[in-house]
Formats: C-alpha cells, sequence, structure tokens
C-alpha cells in the first residue's frame, strides 16, 4: 500500500512527489515516458522565476526530478492504463502491476489538439509536427506553416526562424492572442509572414506535406500555399479518459478540483495542465503540485 500514487512527471506531479516524500509519505510516481511532460520540447523556459537568462525544458524538468529523488521519490517508467477511485479505496492499475494508495495525485496533463482536416492523420510525422523544438532543425532553408495564434504558436514561430528560411503564422483571426512581448518578437522578424483571417482546409501530399489548402474566413477565398511542414499549435486536450466516469469534469473535459486540488472524490487531488484553470504554465503547475501535496498530506492524516 502505498501512501501517495502520482500519475505523471511533468513540472506538477513533480512537485508533488517532492513534497509529499520531502513528508515522508511512501511515494510512487508514475510516467508512462520520460519525466518532464510538454516542458521537455520547449526549447527555452523564460518566465519561471529565478533564471534571469532562462533555462532549457530538459534542463529545468532535470533539476526537479533530481531534486525530487533526492528526498527518496521512487519514480517508475509505468503506464496506467486503468483506474478504480472512490472516498473508500484507490486502486491504479498498469501494464505491470496493481497499486493500491490512500491518496492520488492525477498530473496526467494534456496533448496537441488536432485540426481534424483532410491529409493531417496521413502526414502527421511526415511533415506534420506538433513540436517545433523536436522536428525544427529538419527544415533547414525551407518554408514552412505554423497554424495558431496564441503563445505556443507565436514561440514556435519564432524558434523555426533559426531553421527555415520562411514561416508563415497562419490565424483564423486578424491579431494573435499571444502576450504582447512574444507579438513584438514575431512582428520584428523578417523571416515571419503573418496569413490574417485564414484558415486551413487540407494538408496537401501523399508521402509528404507539399502544402496547404487555405481558405479567408471573411471573403470565402481559397488558396494554395506551398510548403515543407506544418506546425500545429491550436490549443490542447486533457488527457483525462481514465478519469471520465468517475471525477467531475467541465465541459472540455478537464478536470474540476476545489482550492486545495481535491476533485469530487475525496483523496483524488488534480494538478497541472489536467485541472480545470485559467493559466497553464509551469509556475502554476508547480504550486499546484505543492498545494495538492499538503493537501494529501492531510487528507491521509485525517484517516488514521
Amino acid at each position: 500500500m502505498q501512501d501517495v500514487i502520482i500519475i505523471g512527471g511533468g513540472p506538477g506531479g513533480l512537485t508533488a512527489g517532492l513534497y509529499t516524500a520531502r513528508a515522508r509519505l511512501k511515494t510512487a510516481l508514475l510516467e508512462r515516458l520520460a519525466p518532464g511532460g510538454q516542458v521537455l520540447t520547449t526549447d527555452l523556459v523564460e518566465n519561471y522565476p529565478g533564471f534571469p537568462e532562462g533555462i532549457s525544458g530538459f534542463e529545468l524538468v532535470d533539476r526537479m526530478k533530481r531534486q525530487a529523488e533526492s528526498f527518496g521519490l521512487e519514480i517508475r517508467g509505468e503506464e496506467v492504463v486503468k483506474l478504480e477511485l472512490s472516498s473508500e479505496a484507490k486502486r491504479v492499475f498498469t501494464s505491470k502491476e496493481t497499486l493500491e494508495a490512500k491518496a492520488v495525485i492525477l498530473a496526467c496533463g494534456a496533448s496537441p489538439s488536432k485540426l481534424g482536416i483532410e491529409g493531417e492523420e496521413l502526414l502527421t510525422g511526415k511533415g506534420i509536427s506538433y513540436c517545433a523544438t523536436c522536428d525544427g532543425p529538419f527544415y533547414r532553408d525551407q518554408e514552412v506553416a505554423v497554424i495558431g495564434g496564441g503563445d505556443a504558436a507565436v514561440e514556435e514561430a519564432i524558434f523555426l526562424t533559426k531553421f527555415a528560411s520562411k514561416v508563415y503564422l497562419i490565424h483564423r483571426r486578424d491579431q494573435l492572442r499571444a502576450t504582447r512581448l512574444l507579438q513584438d518578437r514575431a512582428m520584428s522578424q523578417e523571416k515571419i509572414e503573418f496569413v490574417w483571417n485564414t484558415v486551413p482546409t487540407k494538408i496537401v501530399g501523399e508521402s509528404q506535406v507539399d502544402g496547404l489548402d487555405l481558405k479567408d474566413v471573411k471573403t470565402g477565398v481559397t488558396t494554395h500555399l506551398p510548403v515543407s511542414g506544418v506546425f500545429i499549435f491550436i490549443g490542447y486536450r486533457p488527457n483525462s479518459d481514465l478519469v471520465k466516469d468517475q471525477v467531475e469534469l467541465d465541459a472540455r473535459g478537464f478536470v474540476v478540483t476545489n482550492d486545495n486540488m481535491e476533485t469530487s472524490i475525496p483523496g483524488v487531488f488534480a494538478v497541472g495542465d489536467l485541472r480545470s484553470k485559467l493559466l497553464r504554465q509551469i509556475t502554476t503547475a508547480v504550486g499546484e503540485g505543492a498545494t495538492a501535496a499538503f493537501a494529501a498530506e492531510k487528507y491521509i492524516e485525517s484517516l488514521e
């Protein structure tokens, strides 16, 4: 029997593990991939306090992981396939074993949303990417398109200028949603060309991306844009399938919690991008992880 099981190894999960392990709670963190979550694909994190020059996503996560492990956090490379959660019992089924815990902290994160247009499924990994940091170097001296208008889209468009000869930033509105600082940086980049009031209708190609079919949402005029790569950043969908019939979710599928990060099931907490909230950042995930860990500790004490 574990005191706490944490599902997911992003910043929220790692921080929760740091706090529970430091509190001498027997804790297992389960992560099917490498700990870090989406932060691993971030080239430069410059809005995390304490790093005025910025820090790479990989290095920041590696520091978090080593710090948590120094207090005794056990990190297991296991995929959770099923959960049975109630106020009386909490069972976690992985591909290797079945575990029980007094408290569970959900830190499952979110995954990139897809456009859902023709060609996307066929060409994913063949010119379509959801991670510029991962795949940008493959497009040296080529023309690429970025779909989206938020922080992620603009950040990745700026990053792609290191490699691509031209970056088309395609947005369905006539102004970006990204923070003003990022907008100013993007506007000053000669390699970035903005395509306003436009949506992609088809990604063209058979074995690789050859271009994009576009539609002007105001005029209805369709055009074709020849590009070698398409990078999609239109938001995220929560990885909440494991708990969708067990805890309360909002209309978009994110997990609803109270101020203590507790879900609709006592002793089950949620943190990070999985949680229904206003802002999804490393800083918010870290704070939520600390809160959930402390709340889990108090919950366990109430059982004894």
